[in-house]
């Protein structure tokens, strides 16, 4: 999709969903302030590394000063807009109590759904707002109610943690067989498809697959759709976590290829931690398990119950989405792939330092990581984090779970300054001198 089309497509989810909310979460949106007008006819690539525009994002945000703050995956923060308009909805649903939670919480609730379908380029009626991505794929992964004893299901060394262990549960749950593959490194567009490709020639009995758009651990951003095609032409279903995808790469959920997704909304697009979305394709809501006690049938919202939510984190996502919009998503993947370039190509220069990141733009996202070589165990990079904290002052975080080793995860965000990926290339070089 043209991604100044796709821009306008979002930045109408607001204005969408406007007429449903309540009295004053519509003054509060509408009358939020714009981020700065971007030139017309400017390329992402050129606004990049457009410094004032940039500047002026970054204003936006309350940032600690007490490190270089570059783990930036765990969530993503509020911008002050967003973060305003959020204290003023936990305080109008404080004082108003049940009378707004039973009254009128259901349908802005209604209208923040619309907003986020909008975004996401998906009909309404295929997707239901959850706490975060991992609950949307845990209910996917275990409601997945087409799997028969000796059926095989596969996952990757990159895939999340959690979600692996729901994997891996399903022998349990389904007497199924569960797999696992490692991704090749240093990782290629070829390689990992073939990887795929191999496993499924491998294990004709494979009828499911774990997909992570961007994992968590090295940033590598897999090629989904691609592997999704394949997957579908053998009979084999794909459930993918967009967690690290939606919101940083210029994507819709369609462009997946994918049935079912678990979506994070509270780390790339600046919602109020605690929003999520799953996201089921027309007519395969049957294939999912609906909650325990909910009655069958193809409406989605029987396959989450999540109780009494936060309510003000679920008003606040009509008013980050827009943000989110006026910035535009592909505006954001090309600033996001410049801080990552920025410490990436330098670090490669340093003898001693390992870079987990692929020259390929197809697989890159705002994550890479590092190690030092040989340096692989848990230790060494728990360690190896410390020292950055402790003597440059550079946060950093370790992460675990790649076939290779542990490793250190850098994530700049849109407000990140250029100045903080020249502090951890610095601290790089000394690291390495001892």
């Amino acid at each position: 999709m043209n991604p100044q089309r796709r821009t306008l497509l979002c930045a109408s989810s607001l204005a969408a969903a406007l007429p449903l909310l309540s009295g004053g979460a519509a003054r509060a949106a509408s009358a939020m302030p714009l981020l700065p007008a971007i030139p017309a006819g400017t390329s992402p690539e050129a606004l990049a590394g457009n410094q004032a525009y940039w500047q002026a994002v970054a204003a936006q945000y309350d940032v600690t000063d007490e490190v270089v703050q570059l783990d930036n995956g765990f969530w993503g923060s509020m911008n002050r807009p967003v973060l305003a308009h959020y204290q003023q909805q936990v305080a109008m649903v404080n004082r108003d109590n049940a009378w707004y939670a039973r009254m009128r919480f259901p349908a802005d609730f209604e209208a923040a759904r619309a907003a986020a379908a909008i975004a996401l380029g998906v009909a309404v009626d295929e997707i239901v707002l959850t706490r975060g991505a991992t609950e949307a794929l845990q209910i996917l992964i275990a409601g997945y109610n087409r799997l028969r004893p000796g059926d095989t299901v596969l996952y990757a060394d990159i895939d999340y943690d959690n979600m692996i262990t729901v994997t891996r549960w399903l022998e349990q749950r389904r007497g199924v067989k569960v797999v696992s593959i490692a991704m090749p490194e240093p990782f290629t567009h070829d390689g990992v498809i073939a990887a795929y490709a191999h496993a499924m020639e491998r294990h004709p009995k494979l009828k499911m697959m774990l997909l992570t758009h961007v994992n968590h651990r090295n940033g590598m951003v897999l090629p989904v759709a691609e592997i999704s095609r394949m997957a579908r032409a053998r009979g084999i279903d794909v459930i993918v976590d967009t967690a690290h995808g939606f919101g940083q790469l210029d994507m819709t959920i369609p462009d997946l290829q994918a049935d079912f997704v678990g979506i994070n909304l509270h780390k790339w697009i600046g919602a109020p931690v605690g929003v999520g979305a799953l996201y089921i394709k027309r007519g395969r809501v049957a294939d999912i398990d609906p909650y325990l006690g909910e009655q069958l049938g193809d409406d989605i919202r029987t396959r989450v119950h999540t109780g009494t939510v936060n309510f003000a984190a679920y008003l606040s996502l009509p008013m980050a989405l827009d943000l989110h919009a006026q910035i535009g998503v592909a505006n954001k993947q090309a600033r996001l792939r410049l801080l990552r370039n920025r410490w990436v190509e330098a670090a490669r220069g340093i003898e001693g330092v390992e870079v987990l990141a692929s020259e390929d733009p197809r697989l890159s996202s705002a994550i890479a990581s590092f190690r030092l070589k040989g340096k692989t165990s848990v230790a060494d990079n728990f360690a190896l984090s410390k020292k950055l904290v402790q003597q440059h002052g550079v946060f950093a975080v370790p992460r675990d779970g790649l076939a290779s080793g542990a490793c250190l995860r850098v994530t700049p965000a849109i407000f990140t300054p250029e100045s903080h990926l020249d502090k951890l290339v610095a601290a790089l070089r000394q690291v390495v001198k001892g």
